[in-house]
């Protein structure tokens, strides 16, 4: 099946999507999903896994840069801060050139207040490669 997302135009409309696939994703791991009622929330979703929310950012990207993604992690060019959020989950949507499916679950501290970051799957040792579908990170 051909993956839709990187036809998607409209970026709240991909944004949108991202977050669909997050909770499915999220679901089939065994957590419990849920949205915050409203769009003033500065996080997208939370996951509850034994009694522990975690406030997710969902962010997507397509924007290639060599053999790697470029992701924005921030709203309205102002970096996310831990006190808003506790993880933001980068979806890299695969294309033709570069058939990844890959989600990065990234703690907030980890992005170390930056606006993009720069995200690169086929890399085994690049410098987000540990949050690499790092689900297992939710449920801490």
């Amino acid at each position: 099946m051909k993956n839709k997302g990187m036809y998607i135009r409209h970026p709240k409309a991909r944004g949108e999507w991202a977050e669909l696939r997050f909770m499915t994703r999220a679901a089939e791991l065994g957590f419990r999903v849920t949205k915050p009622w409203g769009d003033t929330a500065p996080y997208d979703l939370a996951t509850d896994h034994r009694g522990r929310f975690r406030r997710v950012q969902v962010k997507c990207t397509i924007c290639k840069r060599q053999n790697s993604y470029v992701c924005t992690i921030c709203a309205a060019h102002v970096p996310y801060r831990p006190s808003q959020l506790d993880f933001i989950a980068a979806y890299v949507i695969p294309t033709y050139v570069i058939p990844t499916d890959t989600w990065y679950i990234l703690p907030i501290r980890a992005t170390r207040h930056q606006s993009a970051i720069v995200l690169s799957p086929h890399l085994k040792k690049s410098k987000y490669s540990k949050y690499q579908e790092a689900w297992h990170l939710l449920r801490r």
